[in-house]
């Protein structure tokens, strides 16, 4: 919480002077920037431990206002070399980079980059970036739903490795081949001496579609107990007019059952978001998502029929300012089994109520 409330006050305090462009220049090749996002979530099965259901990494925590991500970034970029930075802290980091130690759980971002060619845009980076798997980031006010999705709380936020990415010239086709550290890590997990795989492939025919297709190929386990697990992450971005959007998202993964296995466990998560946008201040987001994780490969219940969740949310968004939004969102989970706690019995569904306010500079 220390550390939190120091992020917090050096975000606070460089907020004045970055936002009036006192450290920086037109011009300049060093861009700082920052983000604050608190929240107050209300969970009606009232967890007893005020935290909700352990599948679930932003905005977990229940009754009380809390900081889900505070960032303060540094982003360097020339013609060749481009290098980003952002130490941060909330909720957030707390959960997502729980098994990092010391100073690792509050690196938000840390890379390099290299340009490889004069006259293409062909990069290699490495370090500490966002995942190249789905359309959902850590940074709320960059998503149409308030709250997280189920398939994006539990797959990669970050990822740590190297990738060479091009872009095409007319920016229509973004390739990406990656080599990582694992599913969501820094560090590698102990006693894993095998690196993991990715790819990422984005169309953009118009400014109005984009489609993309990610891949991992990978053991996140110790060698001694190595599953590989394949993963495949597809989605669609459509604006259908100036007022009304929609995503469509399908996600397909599989692991091995054991060491040497052919036998593998699987998972599916589809989902659909529609977005509506009456005014130019105001939006509306509608989400429909399902989970199954049958095995417990990703999230483990222990119950007969695994995890088998349905997810519906609806939010409202303000924008007060063209750096700050205020949102509001209600949502529920309805499971197959009985995998939620409320006043000290099992039962098969949830609902959690949330708002809050982002400020970017």
């Amino acid at each position: 919480m220390k550390k939190l409330i120091f992020i917090i006050a050096v975000i606070a305090a460089s907020a004045g002077s970055f936002a009036h462009g006192e450290e920086q220049g037109p011009d300049s090749a060093l861009i700082m920037s920052g983000y604050i996002e608190t929240y107050y979530s209300y969970d009606f099965n009232n967890p007893i431990n005020r935290k909700k259901s352990p599948f679930i990494y932003s905005y977990n925590k229940n009754n009380e206002v809390s900081v889900n991500l505070a960032f303060l970034k540094g982003a360097y970029s020339t013609d060749n070399v481009r290098a980003n930075l952002a130490i941060a802290g909330g909720s957030y980091m707390s959960a997502n980079y729980a098994s990092e130690p010391g100073v690792l759980n509050n690196i938000y971002e840390s890379n390099l980059g290299l340009k490889l060619s004069k006259n293409n845009n062909l990069w290699f980076d490495a370090g500490v970036f966002s995942s190249h798997i789905g359309f959902e980031s850590a940074i709320g006010k960059d998503n149409w739903n308030l709250t997280r999705s189920i398939g994006a709380d539990n797959a990669p936020y970050f990822e740590t490795g190297a990738k060479v990415s091009y872009t095409s010239e007319n920016d229509v086709w973004f390739v990406s081949a990656l080599v990582l550290n694992g599913w969501q890590r820094i560090r590698r997990v102990e006693g894993n001496s095998s690196p993991s795989f990715g790819t990422q492939i984005t169309y953009k025919p118009s400014a109005k579609v984009t489609l993309n297709s990610s891949t991992f190929i990978g053991n996140d386990n110790p060698d001694s107990v190595k599953k590989m697990r394949y993963f495949h992450n597809f989605y669609g971005i459509f604006q259908l007019n100036n007022k009304l959007g929609a995503i469509l998202g399908f996600d397909i993964g599989a692991e091995q059952k054991y060491k040497g296995s052919s036998s593998l466990n699987s998972w599916i998560n589809p989902m659909i978001i529609l977005k509506y946008m009456p005014t130019v201040k105001t939006a509306i987001a509608i989400r429909a998502e399902y989970y199954e994780d049958k095995n417990g490969v990703i999230i483990a219940t222990g119950t007969p029929n695994g995890f088998k969740t349905w997810g519906f949310s609806t939010n409202f968004d303000y924008s007060i300012a063209n750096n700050i939004v205020w949102r509001a969102e209600v949502r529920t989970l309805n499971s197959k089994d009985n995998i939620f706690t409320r006043n000290n019995h099992m039962v098969n569904s949830n609902a959690t109520m949330t708002t809050a306010l982002a400020v970017s500079f």
